[in-house]
């Protein structure tokens, strides 16, 4: 990082100080990442987090590999540890898997929900309306996430689940909503809203005939992140 420069990352961590340290670090990392604080390609620069959570470098380290393995992260020799960019193949790779397992948890789901899980769907869903009205896009892709594990977890499928976790954390950090207009921004709720009736009426055809055109439409925005951005990465360098 050159001199006088300081990366986003470290404005964004709230270093606390109870907690295994590697812990307190990689939650903290991880959270930060999943919530656009550091979009790929952000420099992690693993002295600057050490010191400002009062540790040494060896519980940062260890942490960074952790989400090397998640693949949140990636770590170059002589060149350090950045957010991880992908192409934009790649990327659209891992949107095609996430559609395929949520489509696989939703028709159970709709199956197996309790009135609880219907309340737990509602609340997201209001919470997301919320953010739509008042636009924020952090804030928006947060709580998206939080709706679409609610129209899942009743599947109770908790290894499939985690895999639609770990596949959705990959794609957070590019948050592709921030990039739509503001009428292709409200088609994609409106999806959202017609997903939550079909799940309340447990109708499993057009919950999942639905999902699967919201995928679509996040990958056609995939086709369109601006490459000035930054987001992506150069084939060339994968």
């Amino acid at each position: 990082m050159s001199q006088g420069r300081r990366s986003v990352l470290l404005d964004r961590l709230e270093p606390r100080r109870t907690g295994s340290p590697q812990q307190v670090i990689l939650d903290e990392l991880r959270r930060v990442i999943l919530e656009g604080g550091a979009p790929p390609g952000t420099l992690i620069p693993l002295a600057e987090v050490a010191a400002l959570f009062g540790v040494s470098p060896i519980p940062v380290r260890e942490a960074l590999k952790t989400l090397v393995g998640e693949n949140l992260v990636t770590h170059r020799p002589n060149a350090g540890y950045v957010v991880a960019r992908l192409t934009r193949r790649e990327l659209a790779e891992i949107y095609l898997v996430r559609g395929v397992l949520e489509s696989a948890a939703l028709r159970a789901a709709v199956e197996m929900a309790t009135p609880a899980d219907v309340a737990a769907a509602r609340r997201a869903h209001a919470a997301l309306e919320n953010l739509q009205t008042d636009w924020d896009p952090r804030g928006y892709h947060r709580e998206s996430r939080h709706f679409h594990l609610a129209l899942i977890a009743p599947c109770r499928m908790r290894r499939l689940m985690r895999m639609f976790e770990s596949a959705w954390n990959v794609t957070e950090p590019f948050q592709p909503m921030r990039w739509l207009p503001d009428t292709e921004r409200a088609e994609l709720h409106g999806e959202h809203t017609t997903m939550l009736q079909a799940f309340i009426d447990r109708d499993a055809d057009t919950l999942l005939e639905v999902a699967a055109g919201h995928h679509r439409r996040l990958e056609n925005v995939i086709g369109t992140l601006p490459e000035r951005a930054g987001l992506l990465a150069d084939p060339e360098d994968i």
